[in-house]
């Protein structure tokens, strides 16, 4: 294989160790040079962004090339989870759901619709000053156990509904059966 010259070695070492001259006024050299250079205006890189991105262009495409980003377009609208469906195209029907707590500052129904997730479904009080609160949900058919959760705290079964069984956690909920058409 490769064996290194000990001379060539030696040479590059001794190099390496010499020690490096900086000119002194190099500093002051480079800062003038900067002080020479045009200011620059405020939101100028904002500014130079914006005209790029907004500049017509010309893009040609094949009827293939179009077809083909086109079909990736759909594909990613369709393929999105959170994207919202019209409750008749997924056979879901629209449900109120109604509940009275005077003294409530927030009232969120939970329940197997939504994980028994406070933050996702908040009512809405029937009125300004109103002790009602309410709140719509397209429901596919099946059963769902479901509950009030008031202030953030205390659970309330719905008194117009059937009890669901306890639970393993102690807290009282109500059942709806949604049927199918």
């Amino acid at each position: 294989m490769f064996e290194p010259d000990e001379e060539l070695v030696g040479r590059v070492v001794r190099q390496l160790r010499r020690p490096v001259t900086v000119d002194a006024n190099l500093d002051a050299r480079v800062m003038e040079q900067i002080a020479r250079l045009p200011a620059r205006r405020a939101g100028g890189a904002t500014r130079a962004t914006w005209h790029w991105l907004t500049r017509p262009r010309t893009v040609r495409l094949s009827p293939l090339s179009a077809l083909a980003i086109a079909a990736v377009f759909v594909a990613v609208v369709l393929s999105r989870p959170d994207r919202l469906s019209h409750p008749a195209s997924t056979g879901a029907r629209e449900f109120s759901f109604v509940v009275v707590a005077p003294r409530a500052a927030t009232v969120s129904l939970v329940g197997d619709f939504n994980d028994w997730d406070a933050a996702r479904t908040p009512m809405q009080r029937a009125g300004k000053q109103a002790s009602v609160w309410t709140a719509v949900l397209p429901l596919t058919p099946g059963r769902y156990r479901y509950a009030f959760l008031v202030d953030g705290v205390s659970w309330l079964a719905d008194p117009a509904a059937p009890a669901a069984r306890d639970d393993e956690f102690g807290t009282p909920s109500s059942v709806v059966t949604v049927g199918g058409s």
